[in-house]
């Protein structure tokens, strides 16, 4: 992907963990890489297909001025944040921050910090087998809808399925969304469960009923396995309420294990 690159912005801040930092102040130099396509903004001349660095640049020195970090680990994610959220042609940015007068004593060119942030794809499942079943989904959708930095991008029909695993028990309704969020995968799933949690989602019997359940079944390419978290979701395939109306959305993403789309692996489920 191509970029547009600011290098060694030099500005006087008063960051840092010493009184000495915050009350004399001491120079940095930022440096922002930030991709996005510039393809039309070259074959067309025109700046409204581009992003502005005179403007980022100008927003850099506001948010870097305006503040008093400790750490430059903040002050790098925080200018992150402001680039991905204010600038929609921007898709991942990566910020490096030097600080040539570092107090301590040692020679050196300078101390730093790189980081590099982007908007993660990710589709979660829903589902939902308690109480007004669809009104629960439409509300855990706007609860998601309302979380910082993550928009609900495309959202499947809602379908009626038998239980799975614990028969007994009512039908449900499922959907599938996707959503883009700056929300690392640990994050995310924090922010899930206490929207399951103030929804009245009470643990108590496995594959058991629920107000509402909201899984990640994919996130970017990623694959993960802790303690924690599993992605991508190690039942999906096995689940024809997860792929069906995922398929409706995505049907050409690729599992990242199985290395097949997902239409092919609903298509050989049934």
């Amino acid at each position: 992907m191509d970029k547009i690159i600011i290098k060694d912005l030099e500005l006087i801040g008063n960051h840092g963990v010493f009184k000495e930092e915050k009350k004399l102040g001491q120079k940095f130099l930022i440096s922002v890489e930030m991709k996005t396509d510039t393809s039309l903004a070259g074959k067309n001349d025109d700046l409204n297909y581009s992003t502005h660095y005179g403007m980022v640049a100008d927003d850099i020195e506001k948010l870097f001025l305006n503040n008093s970090f400790n750490l430059i680990e903040t002050c790098a994610e925080k200018i992150a944040n402001m680039i991905l959220v204010n600038y929609p042609l921007i898709k991942e940015v990566t910020i490096n921050i030097k600080k040539p007068w570092a107090p301590i004593q040692k020679h050196f060119e300078f101390v730093g910090v790189e980081i590099n942030r982007k908007w993660h794809t990710v589709y979660l499942s829903l589902g939902s087998n308690i109480g007004a079943k669809k009104d629960n989904l439409s509300k855990a959708i706007e609860l998601i809808k309302n979380l910082s930095n993550t928009e609900v991008t495309t959202i499947s029909s809602f379908l009626e399925t038998e239980p799975y695993g614990l028969k007994e028990q009512d039908n449900f309704f499922n959907a599938c969304i996707e959503i883009k969020t700056l929300f690392s995968p640990h994050e995310l799933l924090h922010n899930l469960l206490q929207i399951e949690k103030e929804m009245g989602r009470i643990r108590t019997i496995k594959w058991g009923p629920r107000v509402i359940d909201i899984d990640i079944i994919l996130f970017d390419n990623l694959i993960l396995q802790d303690d924690d978290l599993a992605i991508p979701h190690p039942y999906m395939c096995d689940r024809m309420f997860v792929l069906k109306p995922l398929s409706e959305i995505a049907p050409n993403i690729i599992h990242p294990l199985e290395n097949k789309t997902i239409s092919f692996l609903k298509n050989i489920l049934k």
